[in-house]
Formats: C-alpha cells, sequence, structure tokens
C-alpha cells in the first residue's frame, strides 16, 4: 500500500540529475534546439521504423547523459494511464482505418487489423518519446539554465513585443511546479489515508472508482499549490526581483563549436528520419525471411 503513495520518485519532469556528463556542459540552448528538433521529427513520423528509432536514439541520449536508465524508465508508470487511453482508442476508432489490410481478430463490430496494431505502437511510442525527451531536458540542465536558455532564444522576437524573460520565466515555473504538485499530493494522500480514507489501491482501468477515490484530494491540492505559488511570490518580491530588459545576468551563455555541432547533427538526423523512405514493417520482416504477418 506504500508504494501507491510515492508519486514523487515517479516523476521525472523537473528534476535535475547533475553527473557531469557531456549532455550536461552543454549550452542550454543547444539542448533546447536539438529538443526541438527531435519532438518535431516525431511529430511528422507516421510510421513505426522512424519512431521507433528516434526512440532508441533517446534512450541513447540518455546513457549518453550518465543518468540510469531505469531512473528515466520511471517517467512511463505515472504516464501509463494514457497509454492505455491511446491504446483503448486505437482498437476502438481506428480499427477499420485499413480495408485491404489482414485482420487478425472480429468480434462484432470491433477488430484488430494490422493497421489499428501499426498506429498503438505509433501513438504510445510518441508519448515515450515526448515524456524522455522533456525528463532528459530537465534532468541535464537547471531551471535557470533553461529560463535563461530560453529567453535568449526568444531574445530576437522582443522587437515585435514578445516578453521573452516573462515567457521563459513562467514556463520554467510551470515546468519546475510538477514535481512540487506530485510531492504535494503525495502529502495529501498519506494524510487522507491516515484518517482511514481509501486512497491509492484503486486500478486506472476502472476510471469511475479512481475519480471517486481521488476526488476529496482535489481541492487540498490545489490549496497548497496555490499556497506554494504566494509563497514564491513573496520571496521573489522579497529579492526586489523585476524581469524586463532593466534585468542584467551573473551568468552569461557562450556557445562554442561543440554546441554548434550538436544542434547541427541533430538537425542533419531528424530531416533524415522524416523525409527518408522507410519501408513498411511487413516489407522488413519479409526482407529478413519472416512472412506471415
Amino acid at each position: 500500500m506504500s508504494e501507491n503513495f510515492e508519486l514523487l520518485r515517479n516523476v521525472t519532469i523537473g528534476q535535475y540529475i547533475p553527473t557531469g556528463s557531456m549532455v550536461h556542459r552543454l549550452d542550454p540552448r543547444a539542448k533546447i534546439a536539438a529538443f526541438f528538433c527531435i519532438l518535431f521529427a516525431v511529430s511528422l513520423s507516421s510510421k513505426l521504423i522512424p519512431v521507433a528509432i528516434l526512440l532508441v536514439a533517446i534512450l541513447l541520449i540518455a546513457q549518453a547523459s550518465l543518468i540510469p536508465l531505469s531512473y528515466v524508465l520511471r517517467g512511463i508508470v505515472l504516464g501509463l494511464p494514457v497509454l492505455v487511453l491511446v491504446f483503448t482508442l486505437q482498437f476502438v476508432f481506428q480499427g477499420q482505418g485499413e480495408p485491404a489490410g489482414k485482420i487478425y481478430f472480429v468480434w462484432g463490430w470491433f477488430r484488430i487489423t494490422r493497421f489499428s496494431l501499426q498506429l498503438i505502437g505509433v501513438g504510445i511510442m510518441r508519448i515515450l518519446c515526448f515524456i524522455f525527451l522533456t525528463s532528459l531536458v530537465t534532468m541535464t540542465s537547471t531551471i535557470t539554465e533553461l529560463t535563461h536558455g530560453v529567453e535568449s532564444l526568444l531574445k530576437p522576437f522582443r522587437r515585435f513585443g514578445v516578453p521573452s524573460h516573462e515567457l521563459a520565466l513562467i514556463n520554467m515555473i510551470a515546468l519546475r511546479f510538477v514535481p512540487t504538485l506530485a510531492e504535494e499530493m503525495e502529502r495529501v494522500m498519506k494524510a487522507q489515508a491516515s484518517r482511514g480514507g481509501s486512497i491509492g489501491g484503486q486500478r486506472f482501468w476502472r476510471p469511475d472508482k479512481a475519480a471517486k477515490a481521488y476526488l476529496p484530494l482535489i481541492v487540498p491540492l490545489f490549496l497548497n499549490g496555490l499556497r506554494r505559488a504566494e509563497e514564491l511570490v513573496w520571496a521573489m518580491e522579497a529579492r526586489c526581483y523585476m524581469g524586463g530588459d532593466t534585468r542584467t545576468k551573473f551568468v552569461v551563455l557562450k556557445s562554442g563549436r561543440r554546441d554548434y555541432w550538436v544542434v547541427a547533427l541533430t538537425l542533419a538526423f531528424a530531416v533524415f528520419v522524416v523525409w527518408f523512405r522507410w519501408p513498411a514493417v511487413r516489407d522488413l520482416l519479409a526482407l529478413i525471411g519472416i512472412n506471415g504477418l
């Protein structure tokens, strides 16, 4: 029962892990640019093979970051209900997307086809890529570095009236509040359970009972979240925080040749994965001698 309350250890987004790897030493602007390159490649890839290649590439980046792969994979735990939801919706609504495709199972209007299995695989791996990418960026860069990096990348848009510093600060605070809200949720759940509440034993495949069990947690969670946000505002005001162009920086970001190479290679890899005409999975299996799928 106690393991059901451990939410914070399964939250990988917003957690910084200093390992001193080469990925950690990169300019945050290079990491953000590489992040969006891979993210666009994942969004534009509609076949199973390129998305699988991108997922493997992300896991290799995690290995290069010297971050334990088991810790990176913890992000799947909280995203498991979303994966199951995608799995179910694809089966229900996309089973007849390819009338001429091979059918594996039919039961009334419900059918499992090769097309639906491919859509499920692509959808699940896309979600995994997004979770792993976001986790890697936050695990290899501090919130301050990411804020300065986003602000620097948005700096050319200031001439159009875009508040780059405020946007960067808001996004990074929201990202940092993910583990904060998980910590508050864990604390409220343990407090409710200590009073005899039945929380934490509900399974995600029973959404009706899970929603009823978690309903008493919503109000305390929002109150604690607002309290933490108010404390953050007081701390910023106590330090006389002022944003805008008049604010100076103690650390000035400088990009080296290695950062430019990383962005260039990541962009070239993303373009190659998107524009290359990858064979279908059945053709690839037939090529290696596996038929009948």
